[in-house]
């Protein structure tokens, strides 16, 4: 008995330090996420060129999606494999459907 008392209770620490840890990871990224957007927001307003700005807006909104996916949406944690590659290889056809039709216009 005492041995089932002690395995549950050691089960329970490292469900609540996985937890404390996985909470901790989501404040830091919601963090950098606010961040991102107030320099993004500041860049608008300064000003600057706007062959400087956008692609600069860009990397912070991919980063931005990145942390959403991985930190809010749990796609990081095991047994989340199948819709990753499912996302993945929507986010390719999108991208090659997006680059043929911009290849087709331009030319």
């Amino acid at each position: 008995m005492a041995e089932n008392t002690n395995s549950i209770n050691t089960e329970l620490d490292y469900h609540k330090k996985k937890k404390k840890e996985e909470m901790k990871q989501q404040v830091i990224t919601f963090a950098l996420m606010i961040a991102f957007t107030i320099i993004a927001f500041t860049m608008v307003v300064s000003g600057l060129d706007k062959l400087f700005i956008i692609p600069i807006l860009l990397v912070l909104a991919i980063v931005q999606v990145i942390f959403q996916l991985y930190y809010f949406m749990h796609m990081s944690h095991k047994g989340h494999e199948l819709p990753a590659v499912m996302m993945y290889g929507g986010f390719a056809v999108a991208f090659l459907t997006v680059l043929t039709l911009l290849v087709l216009v331009w030319w």
